[in-house]
């Protein structure tokens, strides 16, 4: 006797529908074919014992199982109940009418409970689209899942539960979320305020900046002077992410099975923050089997690169398009996958190998040749892609022991909301542009005029400092964010020196 089951496959971070065909005919057997790795081959001996401590147990006949598309590889041991549900049905063990309206998806234990698995965010957004109208699957994915309308989400403890469902009749039960209030009820503050950094009021206003823009940045200062301190706080301004975004990361999350169990939406912007032995394939993704890097799982949130002359230099040169197109694109001899990587790069580093460039006072100093072979390690190309850069110097004793609060992470949210706003309004007839560090140079040319002494002083500017075309578009832009910061239709001369400010790296002195 022949059934169909249905399960899904992720494959970057997009699912295919899996039908798993099960044959069960005379002879002797268990055949499994359609691409499945060495985890789908082992299955059969958790079924076995599986079913065998329930009451049941694989017929011994020739059993045939394909896995349709034939030709597409499935990995991973979700499939165990797909397969055991299916052998159970075409050996009339149990009765199963509706099988075709549920996709059913889980790892068996040899005690027939379920374990969870990657990815059930996607197959469930998968399943919506292909009309299923439930799914099954282990307890501690449904609440990832049940973030998708429009389809039935049952979460089960054990094999049991989905045997006397289909045979006897046993109604399971449906998780339900109502998305949008678990998500704007997860929608408070991080823990990291800036109301705790004392002193730092210029780079909190470049944070600030920062923020409002989406743009690039970098940290430049000795030991001890707070940059980590800054970094870890920028997610806290950002704005408020929305729903779209919220379920766009949550997807990439679920995929590498970052998503915490018992949680839905990702409500916080996420924070990456790998340590610089990291290798390129890991920061960028990629693999035999393909999954997401470091740039995508920080995709629509923060990436810090904490010491950044420390880091692989091939490692850092693969983010340069990245940081260009938001999204990587890993290619092998049989197949493509793109995982998004929309993320604010936040980079710090010392001045020096001994971390006290320019300090008189310093107990060590680095040699000119140090020097050059330590800001060596930072390609000019990827120097370009950050917008802003920016000296943090040592907070003194008298700011550190300053009782009274800074300003804090909600009201600067406020004031960088209302800038995203704007541009938000600017870019609304243009599909992939939604804050100003996203303009191309077109849109750089429409939006960011310049009256004649204004051009004058950017001229001037450019001449002194030599800087490259890309600086250029990199100073409007972020001129043009401080315009909207002030709510200031036009960029003007204050905006553009400002802006001017935050190129240090590009000054003499430091990469000559």
């Amino acid at each position: 006797m022949l059934k169909k089951v249905f399960a899904s496959a992720v494959f970057g971070v997009e699912a295919s529908t899996i039908t798993v065909e099960v044959n069960v005919d005379k002879g002797v057997g268990y055949h499994l074919v359609g691409l499945p790795d060495n985890a789908i081959k082992e299955s059969n001996y958790r079924i076995a014992a599986a079913l065998q401590n329930n009451g049941y147990r694989i017929p011994g006949k020739k059993i045939t199982i394909n896995m349709a598309p034939a030709d597409l590889r499935k990995e991973g041991s979700a499939y165990d109940l797909t397969l055991a549900i299916g052998i159970l049905a075409a050996s009339n063990q149990i009765k199963a009418e509706n099988l075709g309206d549920y996709l059913i998806m889980g790892e068996l234990s040899l005690d027939g409970s379920l374990q969870p698995f990657k990815g059930a965010l996607p197959i469930a957004v998968k399943a919506r689209e292909e009309g299923f109208k439930n799914i099954i699957l282990p307890v501690q994915n449904c609440k990832e899942a049940a973030i998708v309308d429009d389809i039935k989400v049952f979460g089960v403890e054990n094999i049991t539960q989905v045997i006397n469902h289909f045979d006897k009749g046993e109604p399971l039960e449906q998780t339900i979320i109502n998305t949008r209030e678990e998500f704007y009820k997860s929608l408070d503050f991080p823990e990291f305020d800036f109301a705790d950094v004392k002193g730092q009021e210029s780079i909190k206003r470049c944070m600030e900046i920062a923020a409002a823009g989406g743009h690039n940045i970098i940290l430049i200062g000795p030991p001890g002077s707070g940059k980590t301190m800054l970094a870890k706080r920028l997610p806290s301004i950002l704005p408020p992410m929305t729903l779209h975004e919220a379920l766009e990361t949550t997807k990439i999350h679920s995929v590498v099975g970052r998503v915490k169990a018992h949680a839905g939406l990702m409500a916080q912007r996420p924070f990456r923050s790998p340590h610089h032995t990291i290798s390129n394939v890991a920061l960028v993704g990629g693999g035999s089997y393909p999954q997401p890097g470091e740039i995508s799982l920080s995709h629509n949130g923060v990436l810090f690169l904490d010491e950044l002359p420390e880091f692989k230099r091939e490692v850092l040169e693969v983010m340069r398009q990245p940081l260009e197109d938001r999204e990587v694109t890993i290619s092998r001899a049989k197949f493509t996958v793109t995982y998004p990587s929309s993320f604010m790069l936040v980079a710090s580093m010392n001045p020096s190998p001994s971390g006290f460039f320019n300090d008189p006072d310093a107990p060590i100093t680095s040699s000119p040749a140090e020097m050059q072979r330590y800001m060596g390690k930072i390609s000019g190309p990827l120097l370009d892609r950050i917008d802003i850069h920016i000296e943090v110097t040592p907070v003194p004793f008298e700011k550190l022991s300053d009782e009274r609060q800074g300003e804090s992470s909600v009201d600067i949210r406020k004031r960088v909301t209302k800038a995203r706003e704007k541009q938000t309004e600017r870019f609304k007839d243009l599909e992939n542009i939604h804050y100003n560090a996203q303009m191309n140079s077109r849109q750089i040319r429409a939006y960011c005029k310049l009256d004649d002494a204004s051009m004058l002083l950017l001229k001037s500017a450019m001449e002194r400092l030599n800087l490259s075309a890309r600086a250029y578009d990199r100073i409007l832009k972020v001129a043009r964010t401080i315009a909207d910061l002030e709510n200031a239709q036009e960029v003007s001369g204050v905006h553009i020196s400002e802006a001017i400010q935050y190129r240090s790296l590009d000054r003499d002195g430091w990469l000559g």
